[in-house]
């Protein structure tokens, strides 16, 4: 591997965040869109926000992203 476990593990944690962050909107429906608006609650409050499923797929693509960057490291040095 060409980084040292601590850094590996450090720029994972930072891939894994960042397409966390791309990862959150995506099916995320209102409840004003879905016309369920609870007295005293924000309008634009998510209805199902599926945040199991979404780390799921963020572990995912984040494990892809990481082995494509050490495929790239590996090729490059």
């Amino acid at each position: 591997m060409p980084f040292s476990t601590p850094l590996a593990l450090a720029i994972y944690f930072t891939i894994w965040w960042i397409v966390l962050f791309a990862v959150l909107p995506l099916g995320i429906r209102s409840s004003q869109e879905e016309g369920d608006t609870p007295e005293g609650s924000d309008p634009g409050a998510p209805v199902a926000p599926r945040l199991g499923l979404k780390a799921a797929i963020t572990t995912v693509v984040s494990a892809v992203v990481f082995a494509a960057l050490i495929l790239f490291v590996k090729s490059s040095g």
